[in-house]
C-alpha cells in the first residue's frame, strides 16, 4: 500500500486525527493521491443524523473513486453502528481506534507517533489536547463512543506546537471533545495556555470550544494577559433557557453563561464569542425559545452554529416525552437564523473604517483571499494584493453579508 486517500467528517478533533494518520503514513513512505489509491481511510462522525449521512456518503464516494483500494472505516459511526458501515459494499475493515490503524496495516514496520508536525492545506493548525467526555449530556452519544475524559501530557503538546511553528503555521487552535476538562497532573488548561503563549513563533493561540462553567478567573487572566492568545472564544450555549439546560444535563445556567461573557467583555470590549444552539430539544416551549433568542441578542455573537435537535439512540433524551413537532423546529430555526445573521452583520459593521491585523488563509475563490482578525471576524481581501499565511495590516472598508471587505495597507 504505497498510495492513500483520507476523508474526515465532523469536528476539529476528527480533523486533527486524520492529519495524524496522514503524517504516520507519509513517514512510512506512502503518499496521498486523489484517484485510484491503494488505501482509503474515513474518519466518521455520529454526533447527529446529518453527520452520519455525510459519513456514509464520504465512504461511498471514496469507494467509487478508488475501486481497487483497501477501505478502512474508523471514528464514531464505526463505533455506534458497525453493522451499518459493514453493509456498505466495498468496506474492508472497521478499526475504531485511530492510533491502532497504521500498526494494524503495517505490523512489520516501526509505527511513527500519532502526532502532527504540519496541518496540510491549513494556515491554522488544530492541536488535540484532550479526548473523551465525562458530562453525559442527555442528547449526546459521544461519551459512550469516545469514552471518559483524558488529557495529553503538556510536554508532548509543546513539542508538537514547536514543530508546527517550525513548519510555518502561525496560529494554533487547541481542540478536543471537552477541552475545558484538560488536566495533566494538576496542570490545567489555563496553565497550558500560558505555556503555549510563550513559545517563540506562535503568532496566535485560540481555544476551540469550552463550556462556561469551565471558565474561572485563572482562565480569564491567561487569555486576556497573553501576548498571543486571541480575544475570541467558542463558548457553548445550546439553549438560553435554564429549564432546557437542566433537561439537557448541561452543567451551567443561563445566568452563569451571561456572567462568563461579562468576565471577558468588562476587560476587553472587542472580545468576540461564537456558540452552538440546539433548536427544538424535547420540552422546549415557545417561552424557552424566546429566552434563547433574547440571550443571543444580549451577547451579540459574531457567529451562531444552529442545529435542529437530532435524536440519538441510547441517550437519555431519546426517552423524553413532549417532542417538538418538526415544523415548529423548522420555523424556530429560520427565525433564529434570521436574527443571528442580522446580529453578526451589525457586529462586523462597527469595524468598518478600522485598521486591523489579518491572518490570511487559502480560499477557493479566484478573486478573494480569506482571513481573520485577531478576535475572529471574517475578512476578504483581493487575492492579487496578498498571499496566504501572512499576518498583514488591513483597512476594513465595507461590510458584506458574509464578511468584511478589506484592503492591504502597504
Amino acid at each position: 500500500m504505497q498510495t492513500f486517500c483520507l476523508a474526515s467528517i465532523g469536528c476539529r478533533t476528527n480533523q486533527y486525527e486524520i492529519q495524524a494518520l496522514k503524517s504516520q503514513l507519509e513517514a512510512l513512505g506512502c503518499f496521498q493521491v486523489e484517484r485510484d489509491a491503494d488505501l482509503c481511510i474515513v474518519n466518521t462522525c455520529s454526533v447527529t443524523q446529518g453527520a452520519e449521512s455525510s459519513s456514509r456518503r464520504a465512504i461511498r464516494s471514496l469507494i467509487k473513486h478508488h475501486p481497487r483500494a483497501r477501505v478502512i472505516i474508523t471514528g464514531c459511526l464505526a463505533l455506534r453502528s458497525p453493522e451499518t458501515v459493514r453493509d456498505i459494499d466495498g468496506v474492508d475493515a472497521l478499526i475504531p481506534e485511530k492510533e491502532e490503524i497504521v500498526h494494524t496495516l503495517f505490523p512489520e514496520r516501526p509505527v511513527p507517533p500519532f502526532s502532527i508536525s504540519q496541518f496540510s492545506e491549513h494556515t491554522r493548525a488544530f492541536v488535540k489536547v484532550q479526548d473523551g467526555c465525562n458530562n453525559f449530556c442527555s442528547y449526546c452519544i459521544i461519551p459512550y463512543l469516545r469514552g471518559r475524559s483524558r488529557s495529553r501530557d503538556v510536554d508532548g503538546i509543546v513539542e508538537e506546537v514547536r514543530n508546527l511553528i517550525k513548519n510555518g503555521h502561525q496560529e494554533i487552535v487547541l481542540t478536543g471533545i471537552d477541552v475545558g476538562d484538560f488536566n495533566d497532573n494538576g496542570r490545567s488548561l489555563s496553565d497550558l495556555v500560558r505555556i503555549l503563549d510563550n513559545i517563540d513563533g506562535v503568532k496566535r493561540l485560540r481555544i476551540s470550544s469550552i463550556n462556561p462553567n469551565q471558565v474561572d478567573e485563572s482562565m480569564v487572566e491567561a487569555i486576556l494577559s497573553g501576548k498571543n492568545t486571541c480575544h475570541s472564544m467558542h463558548l457553548v450555549l445550546q439553549s438560553g433557557s435554564t429549564k432546557v439546560l437542566q433537561q439537557m444535563r448541561r452543567p451551567y445556567t443561563r445566568e452563569q453563561f451571561i456572567e462568563t461573557v461579562s468576565l471577558f467583555r468588562k476587560q476587553s470590549a472587542d472580545f468576540m464569542f461564537t456558540t452552538d444552539v440546539i433548536v427544538g430539544f424535547p420540552g422546549e416551549q415557545e417561552e424557552d425559545f424566546l429566552q434563547t433568542l433574547d440571550l443571543i441578542k444580549e451577547v451579540r455573537f459574531s457567529k451562531v452554529h444552529m442545529f435542529p435537535y437530532s435524536e440519538r439512540p441510547g441517550t437519555k433524551a431519546e426517552r423524553l416525552f413532549d417532542k417538538v413537532p418538526s415544523q415548529t423546529i423548522i420555523k424556530r430555526k429560520e427565525r433564529l437564523l434570521e436574527e443571528t445573521e442580522t446580529i453578526s452583520f451589525d457586529v462586523r459593521d462597527r469595524y468598518v473604517g478600522k485598521e486591523v491585523e489579518v491572518l490570511t488563509e487559502e480560499s477557493r475563490d479566484t478573486q478573494w483571499l480569506f482571513g481573520q482578525t485577531r478576535n475572529g471576524l471574517p475578512v476578504l481581501l483581493p487575492r492579487k494584493d496578498a498571499q496566504t499565511n501572512q499576518v498583514i495590516r488591513v483597512l476594513l472598508e465595507k461590510n458584506e453579508a458574509c464578511a468584511l471587505l478589506g484592503s492591504v495597507i502597504h
